[in-house]
């Protein structure tokens, strides 16, 4: 159960964070994948390195890694908070 309302709540995040300023319903399939990729990756580095892997392959453009590690950290939060629900 905890790992839906994870799951949820990083879509929430990643549809708000909108790095190409396209609309939140933009990146359903760079979405999936960022969830998909922090389900196995608790270093917010290396989850940032991710991210801006799987943006820049769809669009072709590239993010500062710095705006990657700050939503990265907020994932990470997300994952840990659903972590420590009993």
């Amino acid at each position: 159960m905890e790992n839906i309302q994870m799951n949820r709540k990083a879509v929430l995040l990643l549809q708000t964070w909108d790095p190409f300023k396209m609309g939140s319903d933009a990146y359903d399939t760079e979405t999936a994948d960022v969830v998909a990729a922090l389900q196995g990756i608790n270093n917010p580095t290396e989850l940032a390195k991710c991210i801006q892997k799987v943006y820049e392959h769809s669009y072709e453009q590239w993010i500062p890694i710095e705006q990657c590690v700050q939503i990265a950290y907020k994932l990470i939060a997300v994952k840990f908070e659903a972590n420590c629900i009993v």
